[in-house]
Protein backbone atom coordinates (compact mmCIF):
# COMPACT_ATOMS: atom_id res chain seq x y z
CA UNK A 1 0.00 0.00 0.00
CA UNK A 2 1.25 3.49 -0.62
CA UNK A 3 1.37 5.56 2.11
CA UNK A 4 -0.45 9.07 1.86
CA UNK A 5 0.43 12.43 3.59
CA UNK A 6 -1.68 15.37 3.98
CA UNK A 7 -0.58 19.07 4.03
CA UNK A 8 -3.90 21.37 4.33
CA UNK A 9 -7.02 20.10 5.60
CA UNK A 10 -9.25 22.86 4.47
CA UNK A 11 -12.04 23.07 0.84
CA UNK A 12 -10.39 21.86 -1.46
CA UNK A 13 -9.28 18.70 0.34
CA UNK A 14 -12.38 17.85 1.74
CA UNK A 15 -13.91 18.63 -1.79
CA UNK A 16 -11.88 17.29 -4.47
CA UNK A 17 -8.67 14.97 -2.82
CA UNK A 18 -9.78 12.81 0.30
CA UNK A 19 -12.95 12.11 -1.51
CA UNK A 20 -10.48 11.15 -4.76
CA UNK A 21 -8.38 9.17 -2.66
CA UNK A 22 -10.92 7.22 -1.23
CA UNK A 23 -11.54 5.61 -4.70
CA UNK A 24 -8.03 4.64 -4.24
CA UNK A 25 -8.64 2.61 -1.17
CA UNK A 26 -6.99 -0.43 -3.00
CA UNK A 27 -3.23 0.39 -3.26
CA UNK A 28 -3.48 4.07 -1.16
CA UNK A 29 -3.82 4.50 2.74
CA UNK A 30 -3.57 8.25 4.27
CA UNK A 31 -1.69 7.96 7.57
CA UNK A 32 -1.09 11.24 8.13
CA UNK A 33 -2.77 15.10 7.95
CA UNK A 34 -1.13 18.11 8.54
CA UNK A 35 -2.89 21.92 9.14
CA UNK A 36 -2.16 24.84 11.21
CA UNK A 37 -5.59 24.63 12.27
CA UNK A 38 -5.44 21.04 14.23
CA UNK A 39 -8.94 20.19 14.70
CA UNK A 40 -9.33 20.20 10.79
CA UNK A 41 -6.74 17.80 10.37
CA UNK A 42 -8.05 16.10 13.13
CA UNK A 43 -11.53 16.05 11.37
CA UNK A 44 -9.98 14.38 8.22
CA UNK A 45 -8.05 11.79 9.83
CA UNK A 46 -11.35 10.29 11.24
CA UNK A 47 -13.24 10.73 8.41
CA UNK A 48 -10.41 9.92 5.76
CA UNK A 49 -7.55 8.31 7.55
CA UNK A 50 -6.19 4.72 8.79
CA UNK A 51 -7.00 3.82 12.41
CA UNK A 52 -3.56 4.85 13.49
CA UNK A 53 -3.41 8.12 11.37
CA UNK A 54 -1.00 11.12 12.64
CA UNK A 55 -1.97 14.54 13.07
CA UNK A 56 0.20 17.52 12.37
CA UNK A 57 0.36 20.97 12.84
CA UNK A 58 4.09 21.27 11.50
CA UNK A 59 4.49 19.76 7.63
CA UNK A 60 8.03 19.67 8.34
CA UNK A 61 7.63 16.91 11.10
CA UNK A 62 5.50 14.99 8.72
CA UNK A 63 7.82 14.58 6.21
CA UNK A 64 10.10 13.32 8.27
CA UNK A 65 8.27 9.95 8.61
CA UNK A 66 10.11 7.99 5.74
CA UNK A 67 7.13 5.42 5.11
CA UNK A 68 5.40 8.55 3.35
CA UNK A 69 5.28 7.74 0.08
CA UNK A 70 3.35 10.77 -1.55
CA UNK A 71 2.09 14.32 -0.48
CA UNK A 72 -1.06 16.13 -1.51
CA UNK A 73 0.15 19.93 -1.33
CA UNK A 74 -3.45 21.27 -0.31
CA UNK A 75 -2.65 25.20 1.09
CA UNK A 76 -2.72 28.65 0.28
CA UNK A 77 -0.91 29.01 -2.93
CA UNK A 78 2.16 31.45 -1.39
CA UNK A 79 2.92 28.17 0.47
CA UNK A 80 2.78 25.87 -2.34
CA UNK A 81 6.47 26.17 -3.55
CA UNK A 82 8.10 25.93 0.31
CA UNK A 83 5.98 22.82 1.22
CA UNK A 84 6.59 21.27 -2.38
CA UNK A 85 10.32 21.50 -2.56
CA UNK A 86 10.70 20.18 1.05
CA UNK A 87 8.40 17.26 0.18
CA UNK A 88 10.57 16.29 -3.08
CA UNK A 89 13.56 16.96 -0.98
CA UNK A 90 12.51 14.60 1.53
CA UNK A 91 11.93 11.79 -1.04
CA UNK A 92 8.26 11.85 -1.55
CA UNK A 93 6.22 12.18 -4.91
CA UNK A 94 4.17 15.49 -4.90
CA UNK A 95 0.36 16.37 -5.81
CA UNK A 96 0.46 20.38 -5.45
CA UNK A 97 -3.03 21.69 -5.79
CA UNK A 98 -3.07 24.65 -8.49
CA UNK A 99 -1.94 27.24 -9.29
CA UNK A 100 2.01 25.61 -8.99
CA UNK A 101 2.48 28.94 -7.62
CA UNK A 102 2.16 32.40 -6.84
CA UNK A 103 5.13 34.04 -8.41
CA UNK A 104 7.03 32.25 -11.46
CA UNK A 105 10.37 32.53 -9.20
CA UNK A 106 8.35 30.14 -6.99
CA UNK A 107 7.53 28.08 -9.67
CA UNK A 108 11.42 27.88 -11.05
CA UNK A 109 12.53 26.76 -7.67
CA UNK A 110 9.79 23.52 -7.83
CA UNK A 111 10.45 23.08 -10.98
CA UNK A 112 14.34 22.56 -10.03
CA UNK A 113 13.80 21.17 -6.99
CA UNK A 114 11.89 17.99 -9.27
CA UNK A 115 14.12 17.81 -11.47
CA UNK A 116 17.06 17.52 -8.42
CA UNK A 117 14.77 14.35 -6.86
CA UNK A 118 14.03 12.60 -9.89
CA UNK A 119 10.62 12.39 -7.96
CA UNK A 120 7.41 13.02 -10.03
CA UNK A 121 5.39 16.53 -9.84
CA UNK A 122 2.36 17.28 -10.78
CA UNK A 123 -0.28 20.02 -10.14
CA UNK A 124 -4.03 19.89 -9.95
CA UNK A 125 -5.54 20.87 -13.25
CA UNK A 126 -8.76 18.29 -12.95
CA UNK A 127 -10.54 20.14 -15.84
CA UNK A 128 -8.30 18.32 -18.25
CA UNK A 129 -10.33 15.57 -16.95
CA UNK A 130 -13.49 16.41 -17.95
CA UNK A 131 -15.46 13.96 -20.84
CA UNK A 132 -15.75 17.25 -22.86
CA UNK A 133 -12.26 18.42 -22.30
CA UNK A 134 -10.67 14.72 -23.14
CA UNK A 135 -12.73 14.80 -26.33
CA UNK A 136 -11.56 18.45 -27.55
CA UNK A 137 -7.91 17.58 -26.90
CA UNK A 138 -8.30 14.59 -28.79
CA UNK A 139 -9.76 16.21 -31.81
CA UNK A 140 -7.11 19.03 -31.72
CA UNK A 141 -4.08 16.73 -31.54
CA UNK A 142 -5.94 14.98 -34.01
CA UNK A 143 -5.56 17.99 -36.13
CA UNK A 144 -9.13 18.77 -37.09
CA UNK A 145 -9.09 22.11 -35.79
CA UNK A 146 -5.92 23.05 -38.28
CA UNK A 147 -3.97 25.85 -36.99
CA UNK A 148 -5.53 27.05 -33.85
CA UNK A 149 -4.63 31.15 -34.08
CA UNK A 150 -6.96 32.65 -31.65
CA UNK A 151 -8.27 31.48 -28.24
CA UNK A 152 -9.94 32.80 -25.42
CA UNK A 153 -10.03 31.33 -21.55
CA UNK A 154 -13.04 32.08 -20.34
CA UNK A 155 -13.70 31.85 -15.84
CA UNK A 156 -16.25 34.30 -15.65
CA UNK A 157 -18.67 34.60 -12.32
CA UNK A 158 -21.58 37.17 -12.31
CA UNK A 159 -21.33 36.86 -8.27
CA UNK A 160 -19.40 33.89 -7.34
CA UNK A 161 -16.85 35.60 -4.54
CA UNK A 162 -15.65 32.57 -2.61
CA UNK A 163 -16.47 33.23 1.11
CA UNK A 164 -14.53 31.00 3.47
CA UNK A 165 -10.56 30.60 3.50
CA UNK A 166 -8.42 32.79 2.70
CA UNK A 167 -9.17 33.79 -0.51
CA UNK A 168 -9.77 37.62 -0.27
CA UNK A 169 -6.14 37.79 1.17
CA UNK A 170 -3.60 38.96 -1.33
CA UNK A 171 -0.68 38.41 0.41
CA UNK A 172 -1.86 34.48 0.89
CA UNK A 173 -3.30 33.78 -2.51
CA UNK A 174 -1.11 36.26 -4.59
CA UNK A 175 -4.76 37.24 -6.40
CA UNK A 176 -7.99 36.92 -6.79
CA UNK A 177 -10.00 35.46 -9.53
CA UNK A 178 -6.92 35.33 -12.26
CA UNK A 179 -5.25 33.32 -10.18
CA UNK A 180 -8.03 31.35 -8.75
CA UNK A 181 -10.28 30.22 -11.20
CA UNK A 182 -8.61 32.22 -14.20
CA UNK A 183 -5.64 29.73 -13.83
CA UNK A 184 -7.90 26.92 -15.14
CA UNK A 185 -9.16 27.89 -18.32
CA UNK A 186 -5.49 28.82 -19.21
CA UNK A 187 -4.25 26.13 -18.43
CA UNK A 188 -7.29 24.18 -20.24
CA UNK A 189 -6.80 26.80 -23.34
CA UNK A 190 -2.96 25.68 -23.46
CA UNK A 191 -3.14 22.09 -23.22
CA UNK A 192 -5.18 22.73 -26.25
CA UNK A 193 -3.34 24.34 -28.47
CA UNK A 194 -0.43 22.53 -26.98
CA UNK A 195 0.97 26.39 -26.89
CA UNK A 196 3.84 27.01 -24.49
CA UNK A 197 5.59 29.83 -25.78
CA UNK A 198 4.51 33.48 -24.95
CA UNK A 199 5.97 36.41 -26.65
CA UNK A 200 3.87 39.08 -24.61
CA UNK A 201 1.21 39.95 -22.21
CA UNK A 202 -1.03 42.75 -22.06
CA UNK A 203 -3.02 42.70 -18.74
CA UNK A 204 -6.10 44.85 -16.81
CA UNK A 205 -7.43 44.35 -13.31
CA UNK A 206 -10.06 45.91 -11.44
CA UNK A 207 -11.35 46.22 -7.94
CA UNK A 208 -14.22 47.81 -8.43
CA UNK A 209 -17.32 45.73 -6.59
CA UNK A 210 -15.09 43.75 -3.88
CA UNK A 211 -14.37 47.00 -2.41
CA UNK A 212 -17.76 48.75 -2.77
CA UNK A 213 -20.67 46.38 -2.17
CA UNK A 214 -21.94 46.26 1.35
CA UNK A 215 -23.56 43.31 2.77
CA UNK A 216 -27.27 43.45 1.32
CA UNK A 217 -25.84 44.82 -2.25
CA UNK A 218 -24.00 41.99 -3.06
CA UNK A 219 -26.32 39.23 -4.26
CA UNK A 220 -23.09 36.62 -3.93
CA UNK A 221 -24.00 32.78 -4.29
CA UNK A 222 -21.29 31.93 -1.99
CA UNK A 223 -22.58 33.94 0.95
CA UNK A 224 -21.52 37.81 2.32
CA UNK A 225 -17.78 38.84 1.82
CA UNK A 226 -16.52 41.40 4.18
CA UNK A 227 -15.52 44.48 1.40
CA UNK A 228 -13.37 46.26 4.15
CA UNK A 229 -10.64 42.81 3.87
CA UNK A 230 -11.19 42.03 0.21
CA UNK A 231 -7.90 42.99 -0.70
CA UNK A 232 -7.53 41.37 -4.34
CA UNK A 233 -9.25 42.25 -7.88
CA UNK A 234 -13.00 41.18 -8.58
CA UNK A 235 -11.87 40.27 -12.43
CA UNK A 236 -8.71 40.77 -14.97
CA UNK A 237 -8.12 40.49 -18.15
CA UNK A 238 -5.13 39.53 -20.27
CA UNK A 239 -4.01 39.15 -24.35
CA UNK A 240 -1.66 37.08 -24.66
CA UNK A 241 0.58 37.15 -27.91
CA UNK A 242 2.42 33.67 -28.35
CA UNK A 243 5.98 33.62 -30.02
CA UNK A 244 4.11 31.69 -33.23
CA UNK A 245 1.82 34.72 -33.57
CA UNK A 246 -1.08 32.94 -31.74
CA UNK A 247 -3.69 34.96 -29.47
CA UNK A 248 -5.08 34.23 -26.14
CA UNK A 249 -7.88 36.30 -24.30
CA UNK A 250 -7.88 35.82 -20.97
CA UNK A 251 -11.07 36.84 -19.02
CA UNK A 252 -11.28 36.10 -15.29
CA UNK A 253 -14.10 37.21 -12.78
CA UNK A 254 -15.71 36.31 -9.40
CA UNK A 255 -18.03 39.71 -9.18
CA UNK A 256 -18.90 41.38 -12.74
CA UNK A 257 -22.40 42.82 -14.07
CA UNK A 258 -22.82 40.49 -17.17
CA UNK A 259 -25.20 37.45 -18.00
CA UNK A 260 -22.32 35.64 -20.37
CA UNK A 261 -21.09 33.62 -17.19
CA UNK A 262 -19.02 30.44 -17.61
CA UNK A 263 -15.79 28.67 -15.71
CA UNK A 264 -13.14 26.78 -16.41
CA UNK A 265 -13.72 27.12 -20.51
CA UNK A 266 -11.78 27.46 -23.90
CA UNK A 267 -12.81 29.00 -26.93
CA UNK A 268 -10.44 27.98 -30.28
CA UNK A 269 -10.69 29.32 -33.77
CA UNK A 270 -8.32 26.94 -36.22
CA UNK A 271 -7.69 27.61 -40.04
CA UNK A 272 -10.04 24.22 -40.04
CA UNK A 273 -12.57 24.52 -37.20
CA UNK A 274 -13.66 26.01 -34.02
CA UNK A 275 -14.92 24.97 -30.81
CA UNK A 276 -15.87 26.31 -27.59
CA UNK A 277 -17.44 25.10 -24.08
CA UNK A 278 -20.29 27.11 -23.66
CA UNK A 279 -23.60 24.91 -23.99
CA UNK A 280 -21.53 21.63 -23.91
CA UNK A 281 -18.82 21.03 -26.54
CA UNK A 282 -19.78 22.82 -29.57
CA UNK A 283 -17.63 22.31 -32.98
CA UNK A 284 -17.75 25.10 -35.63
CA UNK A 285 -16.94 24.25 -38.98
CA UNK A 286 -17.70 24.21 -42.48
CA UNK A 287 -19.42 21.15 -44.30
CA UNK A 288 -20.97 20.71 -47.87
CA UNK A 289 -20.40 24.78 -48.22
CA UNK A 290 -22.53 25.01 -44.71
CA UNK A 291 -21.67 26.87 -41.52
CA UNK A 292 -22.14 23.64 -39.57
CA UNK A 293 -22.39 23.53 -35.70
CA UNK A 294 -21.89 19.70 -34.13
CA UNK A 295 -22.76 18.99 -30.80
CA UNK A 296 -20.75 15.83 -29.70
CA UNK A 297 -22.48 14.33 -25.92
CA UNK A 298 -19.70 14.38 -23.40
CA UNK A 299 -21.79 13.75 -20.48
CA UNK A 300 -20.81 11.47 -17.98
CA UNK A 301 -22.88 8.33 -18.33
CA UNK A 302 -24.80 6.83 -15.93
CA UNK A 303 -24.47 3.31 -17.34
CA UNK A 304 -27.87 1.09 -18.37
CA UNK A 305 -30.62 -0.32 -16.16
CA UNK A 306 -30.27 -3.93 -15.61
CA UNK A 307 -26.17 -3.75 -16.45
CA UNK A 308 -23.90 -3.29 -13.86
CA UNK A 309 -21.50 -1.95 -16.73
CA UNK A 310 -18.46 1.14 -15.57
CA UNK A 311 -19.65 4.15 -16.25
CA UNK A 312 -16.47 7.01 -17.23
CA UNK A 313 -15.27 8.60 -13.71
CA UNK A 314 -15.24 12.03 -12.27
CA UNK A 315 -12.49 14.30 -13.45
CA UNK A 316 -11.14 14.36 -9.72
CA UNK A 317 -11.24 10.61 -9.57
CA UNK A 318 -9.35 10.28 -13.07
CA UNK A 319 -6.42 13.12 -12.09
CA UNK A 320 -5.87 10.78 -9.13
CA UNK A 321 -5.95 7.83 -10.74
CA UNK A 322 -3.47 8.78 -13.18
CA UNK A 323 -1.17 10.09 -10.05
CA UNK A 324 -0.86 7.16 -8.73
CA UNK A 325 -0.28 5.42 -11.85
CA UNK A 326 2.62 7.43 -12.23
CA UNK A 327 3.45 6.91 -8.94
CA UNK A 328 3.60 2.88 -9.68
CA UNK A 329 5.41 3.40 -12.79
CA UNK A 330 2.48 2.33 -15.11
CA UNK A 331 1.67 5.50 -16.61
CA UNK A 332 2.20 9.66 -16.56
CA UNK A 333 0.35 12.21 -14.40
CA UNK A 334 -1.92 14.73 -15.87
CA UNK A 335 -0.27 17.42 -15.58
CA UNK A 336 3.23 18.10 -16.54
CA UNK A 337 5.21 20.71 -14.20
CA UNK A 338 6.37 22.52 -16.70
CA UNK A 339 3.02 23.50 -18.80
CA UNK A 340 1.65 24.73 -15.14
CA UNK A 341 5.23 26.80 -14.78
CA UNK A 342 3.95 28.59 -17.76
CA UNK A 343 0.40 29.09 -16.80
CA UNK A 344 1.49 30.73 -14.07
CA UNK A 345 4.51 32.69 -16.03
CA UNK A 346 1.71 33.96 -17.75
CA UNK A 347 -1.19 34.79 -15.01
CA UNK A 348 1.92 36.75 -13.09
CA UNK A 349 2.40 39.09 -16.08
CA UNK A 350 -1.23 39.69 -16.27
CA UNK A 351 -0.75 40.93 -13.14
CA UNK A 352 2.46 42.48 -13.59
CA UNK A 353 1.03 44.30 -16.96
CA UNK A 354 -2.26 45.96 -14.97
CA UNK A 355 -0.18 47.10 -12.08
CA UNK A 356 2.24 49.29 -14.55
CA UNK A 357 -0.08 49.75 -17.43
CA UNK A 358 3.19 48.50 -19.66
CA UNK A 359 3.23 45.35 -22.28
CA UNK A 360 5.24 42.75 -20.92
CA UNK A 361 7.69 40.65 -22.77
CA UNK A 362 9.54 37.16 -22.30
Amino acid sequence: MIKVGIIGCGGIANAKHLPALSHQAHRVEIVAFCDIIKERAEKAAKEYGTPDAKVYTDYKELLQDESIRTIHVLTPNVSHCEITVAALEAGKDVICEKPMAATPADAQKMLDAQKKSGHILTIGYQNRCRQDSLTLKKMCDDGELGEIYFAKAQAIRRRGVPTWGVFPNKALQGGGPLIDIGTHSLDLTLWMMNNYKPKSVMGASFQKLGRLLQPGDQGNTMGVWDPNTYEVEDSAFGFVTMENGAVIVIEAAWALNTLEVCEALTQLCGTKAGADMKDGLRINKIMYDKQTVIKPDCRTPKGVDFFAGASAKSAEDTECEAFYDAVEGKGSPVVKPEEAFVVTQILDAVYRSAESGQLITF
